[in-house]
């Protein structure tokens, strides 16, 4: 669980997930996937914390440090 905007949000690394950031990238493999997330742009950000949530976000404020911290805790929690 990650708080945005203040709201509690569940989020999850899922094969659905991953496959929209290989598509919204252009890439194909996680190797690739992996590379192309070292350098995002805040628009990037958000269609990765997106694809990352189990739950619509669409109108909450999010600050960038909050949605980096939610996105590098999720990946965290793979090991």
């Amino acid at each position: 669980m990650a708080t945005l905007g203040g709201r509690k949000v569940r989020l999850c690394v899922t094969l659905r997930a991953l496959a929209a950031m290989e598509h919204h990238f252009g890439v194909t493999g996680l190797e690739a996937l992996g590379e192309r997330l070292k350098s995002l742009s805040a628009a990037d950000l958000s269609v990765v914390l997106s694809a990352l949530c189990m739950e619509d976000i669409s109108t909450l404020d999010i600050g960038f440090q909050e949605a980096l911290d939610a996105v590098v805790a999720a990946f965290g929690a793979l090991r």
